[in-house]
């Protein structure tokens, strides 16, 4: 996989999960240590995706 390819496949996964992130937020009674370890993910994704864009 190249890398070009490699960051849109983390773009498009960083894109998902915000979205549910913002579902998840808007969801009464929804798990709050779920949605911190989706935001843990995202950020993750976050840093990947400026590491390999440098």
């Amino acid at each position: 996989m190249s890398v070009t390819a490699h960051l849109e496949e983390l773009k498009k996964k960083h894109q998902n999960l915000s979205e549910q992130v913002d579902m998840a937020q808007r969801s009464p009674g929804i798990d709050q240590m779920q949605v911190a370890t989706m935001k843990k993910q995202k950020l993750k994704l976050k840093e990947e995706i400026t590491r390999l864009s440098s």
